[in-house]
């Protein structure tokens, strides 16, 4: 899966990032949730499902008038809107109603869109449509075989 990651209209989430890419974070953790027309789930936790993350929260930055849309790489985060740390989603679907909302009525944060699927989209299609459980703490929509990110790194296009 190569992605295209956006600097300008997410600069602390694509620094954040890049930082744990190159620090090698992210090799050998797996998609710890994945769910068809919806999303794929990685870079918090090991094969034997063991959370992994950094110290560090960063800045929701979902008001960069980025949306998420299939192909897309955003954020996850808890329901405090600036606790995204290391895991991130890849959209299989429009999934609009994670991006933030404006009106006074009931405004929101969304999750921060920061990049898109370049190639390798059909492999995020298959890896959505294999069998999933609960596991360990889990309580659903677990890959029964872990789904390995074995190496991410950064690739600078000349």
């Amino acid at each position: 899966i190569i992605l295209e990651l956006d600097g300008r209209q997410a600069p602390l989430t694509v620094g954040h990032f890049l930082e744990l890419v190159d620090a090698g974070f992210y090799d050998g953790l797996i998609f710890h949730r994945v769910i068809p027309g919806f999303m794929a789930q990685g870079g918090g936790y090991t094969p034997g499902l063991k959370l992994k993350e950094t110290d560090d929260a960063i800045p929701n930055e979902s008001g960069n008038g980025m949306s998420n849309v299939r192909g897309t790489i955003a954020m996850a985060r808890t329901g405090d809107p600036h606790s995204a740390n290391s895991q991130f989603f890849i959209n299989v679907a429009d999934n609009s109603r994670l991006d933030p909302r404006k009106n006074m009525a009931n405004g929101s944060w969304g999750y921060t869109v920061f990049g898109f699927v370049i190639q390798g989209m059909e492999v995020v299609d298959k890896m959505v449509s294999v069998q999933t459980g609960p596991q360990g703490k889990l309580k659903s929509d677990v890959p029964l075989v872990p789904i390995v990110i074995k190496k991410m790194s950064r690739y600078t296009f000349q």
